[in-house]
C-alpha cells in the first residue's frame, strides 16, 4: 500500500484503496461483479479483520449524475457506522483510475440525533 489515503485505484485486475478519517482508518482491496443486473454493484470491497482475515465491508457502484454522465458512489461499514462517498479524480494526478475518496456528509450525517 501507499502512505496515500483517501484513495481508490482501480485496474483491470480489481482495486486498492485506502479510506480514513479521525475515527478509521481502512485499507481495502476490490474485484468486479459480474452480473447481469443493472442495479448491481461495479466492485466488492474488502478488507482484513484485527486477527487478518479478509472480510467483506462494501462496494462500489456506477451512477449516473444529471447529466446523465457515469460516476462510482461507494458505501462501506467501518466497524461503527455506514460511510457514504463518491469517487473523483484524485488532486494533482494524471492517473485517470486513481480516485480520490469525497465523503458524501448528506448521508453520512447521523440522524439519531
Amino acid at each position: 500500500m501507499t502512505s496515500r489515503t483517501n484513495f481508490v485505484q482501480i485496474d483491470a485486475k480489481g482495486l486498492t484503496g485506502n479510506i480514513a478519517s479521525i475515527a478509521f482508518d481502512i485499507d481495502i482491496v476490490g474485484e468486479p461483479v459480474s452480473s447481469e443486473n443493472e442495479n448491481a454493484p461495479r466492485y466488492r470491497l474488502f478488507t482484513q479483520s484485527p486477527r487478518g482475515r479478509q472480510v467483506e465491508i462494501g462496494a462500489i457502484w456506477e451512477r449516473l449524475n444529471r447529466d446523465g454522465k457515469p460516476y462510482f458512489a461507494l458505501n462501506i461499514t467501518t466497524g461503527h457506522a455506514r460511510f457514504h462517498a463518491n469517487l473523483g479524480r484524485y488532486p494533482g494526478q494524471d492517473d485517470e483510475m486513481l480516485y480520490a475518496v469525497i465523503p458524501n456528509d448528506h448521508f453520512n450525517f447521523d440522524r439519531r440525533t
